[in-house]
C-alpha cells in the first residue's frame, strides 16, 4: 500500500498512521470498529472491532519507519500480553458483555521512507 502523505516521524503521528491503517485492513475484512484507543487507569486498548462472526477483537498496534530496533511485535512483551488480557475483560465488563467471544490480536505496520507500508496481522495471540 501506499500512502500520499507520508506520516511525521513523531511517535504520536506515526502511531495514529498505524492504527487507522489497521482499522481500514480490519474493515476491509468486515470488521466493524467499536472503539479507538479506549483508556482506563490500567492501560489502552488500541483498536476495539467486532469480527464477522460476532467476537470481539481487541488489538494491540505497533507502528515502526525501520527495523533497526527490531520487529515491532517483538516489543509486546509477557508483561504487556497479561496488560491487554486485564483490559479486554475490563472493557468487556464496562461494555455488560462478559461472556461474550473474544480474542486478542496484534499488528504490526511498517512504513517506509517511500510512503509504502505493509500490515502484518497476529490473530489469538493470547
Amino acid at each position: 500500500m501506499a500512502l500520499t502523505n507520508r506520516p511525521k516521524s513523531g511517535n504520536r503521528t506515526l502511531g495514529n498512521f498505524g492504527e487507522s491503517a489497521v482499522a481500514d485492513f480490519l474493515s476491509r475484512r468486515g470488521s466493524v470498529i467499536v472503539d479507538r484507543n479506549w483508556r482506563i487507569k490500567e492501560g489502552e486498548i488500541d483498536i476495539v472491532a467486532e469480527l464477522p462472526d460476532g467476537k470481539i477483537s481487541f488489538v494491540e498496534v505497533k507502528t515502526r519507519s525501520s527495523k533497526s530496533f527490531g520487529h515491532p511485535l517483538e516489543s509486546i512483551t509477557n508483561e504487556k500480553a497479561h496488560r491487554l488480557q486485564r483490559l479486554a475483560l475490563a472493557w468487556l465488563a464496562m461494555h455488560q458483555s462478559l461472556g461474550r467471544e473474544y480474542q486478542i490480536d496484534c499488528a504490526a505496520v511498517l512504513v517506509s521512507l517511500d510512503g509504502s507500508f505493509t500490515v502484518e496481522y497476529r490473530e489469538n495471540v493470547l
